[in-house]
């Protein structure tokens, strides 16, 4: 028979104390050996099919259609043919290089407008007291689940035959031709690429620090000097993070640049060219393996280049203090 106690009881939460929570016991065994182990496996699995296709894109034709690209290590045979094809080939459906400035044009004006429109309409809604305010952030996050495919007959309506509200036609007919089609691409990329956009910037600018901002109005500023000398500087991973992303996107485009731009050499960015890469019948999709690396160079060296950046904004706001 054990002795009775006489000390007090201990406190409630000292049990709890000793013993690990359920996260704690989770964190932990996803920080040991085994789980490091199945990341490592898991990333390696993840990266073999890129592999194999930057071995095949140096495989000559034959071997390519013939044999996996494992055979690669019992008869490593490398030519530069396929990119020669690609780059520089004779006819103009299957070169890239005159493309790629398409993709910079798209891609480049419509990072800055989505950035700087959605900078500017983020602060507004995070620290400017106007009516409807808070609907508009509303509809600005629920535009966000709506499918992209859903507005593009809208929106090339809207393009092609204008807006009329009973006998007044509010918004002529865009009737581009050549190199000024591009602006219907830039249209419509800012228009799909801003409720995400605003939503990112507004949860970023909504963390500051609301007296820095209090203490730039009782010494006059304006909310002009405010975004322009206080907020901006504070907001650069959250912009680079947005640029990135908005940069991406319209790089790897082929859904909106082809409805709204059309397939023309003038304004037909890379991915319609690699998409017609392959032939008509897709006999030569070994330009493809050689087409997709080139077609990665900018990207990569984009998010390579500013990831400081983005992972700071990625993160911006995960802790305090």
């Amino acid at each position: 028979m054990s002795p009775p106690r006489t000390g007090p009881d201990p406190a409630p939460g000292r049990a709890a104390t000793a013993r690990p929570s359920a996260a704690a016991r989770v964190r932990r065994k996803l920080s040991g050996t085994g789980a490091s182990a199945a990341a490592i496996i898991i990333a390696v699995l993840w990266t073999l099919p890129t592999a194999g296709l930057l071995i095949s894109s140096f495989r000559p034709e034959d071997q390519i259609k013939t044999t996996g690209w494992w055979t690669f290590f019992s008869d490593p045979t490398l030519t530069l043919r396929n990119y020669e094809e690609v780059l520089f080939g004779g006819t103009s459906t299957r070169q890239l290089a005159s493309y790629f400035v398409n993709s910079f044009v798209i891609a480049l004006p419509t990072m800055v407008f989505v950035v700087g429109i959605a900078a500017l309409t983020a602060y507004a809604l995070a620290w400017m007291n106007f009516p409807g305010r808070d609907w508009i952030f509303i509809g600005v996050f629920a535009l966000q689940i709506v499918p992209l495919q859903m507005s593009l007959v809208p929106l090339l309506s809207l393009f092609s035959d204008g807006l009329t509200i009973g006998t007044t036609q509010v918004l002529p007919a865009w009737d581009l031709r050549g190199a000024f089609q591009f602006t219907r691409v830039w249209v419509a990329h800012t228009i799909f690429g801003l409720p995400l956009g605003i939503f990112l910037m507004h949860n970023f600018i909504v963390q500051l620090p609301k007296s820095l901002i209090e203490a730039a109005r009782a010494d006059g500023a304006g909310h002009g000097v405010i975004f322009r000398r206080i907020v901006l500087p504070l907001i650069v991973p959250a912009l680079v993070s947005l640029s990135i992303l908005q940069f991406l996107w319209g790089w790897n485009d082929l859904l909106v640049a082809l409805i709204f731009a059309g397939g023309s050499v003038e304004v037909a960015p890379l991915t319609v060219r690699l998409a017609e890469m392959a032939g008509t019948r897709g006999e030569e999709w070994q330009r493809l393996t050689a087409g997709a690396f080139v077609s990665m160079v900018v990207p990569l060296i984009v998010f390579f280049s500013l990831q400081r950046y983005f992972v700071r904004g990625l993160l911006a706001g995960s802790t305090k203090g």
